[in-house]
């Protein structure tokens, strides 16, 4: 089974970012519109690059040799069911698959459980006068998932005023 992606037009994309919007809302589970702004986990899995001729979302392009499973020391990327995921519970943030992207979609966020930041164990930060500042905050990677589980499919393809994101599917690319 070939992987599916999605591609922006650069030629429709107005730089909105209603996708990242929407990839944050499904992603978080939580309804952005009536909670305090101080407790969002905004992490969209997208992001729109924008320049002075051109905008598009930068994606996961979900590849079928991904380098970026090949590369993860423990494993925690995996490339199944047509498309490629990782468990963040596996994630030790090393960063790798963030070196080897070729489209530049792996990102590291902020892990949190129920809208509780996750921290590092036996990781401390320290401030500029060596005094110990508190635990570390875990970091994980994150990329387009596909909104994997949605039974709408991709929240950004729904969402887009222009029009400017498809879906390939792996017929697509066959033809």
């Amino acid at each position: 089974m070939q992987n599916s992606f999605i591609i922006a037009d650069s030629n429709k994309c107005i730089g909105c970012r209603t996708c990242e919007a929407a990839c944050a809302v499904v992603h978080s589970g939580k309804d952005f519109f009536y909670k305090d702004v101080e407790d969002i986990n905004f992490n969209p899995r997208l992001n729109v690059i924008k320049t002075a001729r051109v905008s598009a979302p930068i994606q996961c392009r979900q590849c079928d040799d991904s380098p970026c499973a090949t590369v993860c020391p423990v494993k925690a990327i995996d490339n199944e069911n047509g498309y490629v995921s990782i468990d963040k519970n596996l994630c030790i943030g090393c960063k790798s698959c963030m070196v080897v992207c070729p489209y530049g979609a792996v990102e590291l966020v902020n892990q949190y459980d129920n809208n509780e930041q996750i921290f590092q164990k036996n990781l401390k930060t320290v401030n500029t006068d060596k005094t110990i500042a508190g635990l570390k905050k875990r970091v994980v990677a994150n990329k387009c998932d596909l909104c994997a589980g949605r039974k709408e499919g991709p929240a950004c393809l729904e969402v887009c005023p222009t029009k400017a994101l498809k879906l390939i599917t792996g017929e697509d690319k066959k033809s």
